[in-house]
């Protein structure tokens, strides 16, 4: 089992616990709602997907990165009922384990620069995609008892 698989059999039934109320709890007005953090959540598995699949199959890529409040505005996740962001993040992080334990060996060791940062490996994106997750997770257990 993957970093993130286990990441999201530890996380599923904490999520599905949350009620919509707690979900929906901003802490101050320029902070995200737990649900506007797993909206985030979904939207970084949307952009690592392409990263994941374009470095694992060209080395020394540059790749943009994503203007991640515009992608949270746009996709409206305030509005949307916690019970439908749940399972749709849980089906796209499973997904995503799918493809990072596909990746071979010379994959992981491509290189790319992701909003003209540093050269990392495509390896180590990987396993900070798992940690982001859990960072982010973090800050929905703590707005959600809030």
């Amino acid at each position: 089992m993957s970093a993130l698989s286990d990441v999201v059999e530890q996380a599923l039934p904490r999520l599905r616990a949350v009620s919509e109320a707690a979900a929906s709890r901003r802490p101050a007005p320029e902070v995200w709602s737990a649900r506007q953090v797993l909206g985030h959540l979904i939207d970084s598995g949307v952009n690592n997907h392409a990263r994941f699949v374009r470095a694992g199959v060209e080395d020394g890529l540059s790749l943009p990165g994503y203007e991640q409040n515009v992608w949270v505005a746009a996709g409206g996740y305030q509005a949307r009922p916690w019970a439908e962001l749940v399972p749709l993040w849980a089906a796209y992080q499973t997904q995503l384990a799918h493809v990072i334990g596909s990746l071979t060996p010379q994959q992981r060791a491509h290189t790319l620069s992701i909003s003209g940062g540093e050269m990392v490996t495509l390896g180590f994106v990987a396993g900070d995609y798992s940690r982001h997750q859990l960072h982010h997770l973090g800050q929905v257990w703590e707005r959600a008892q809030a």
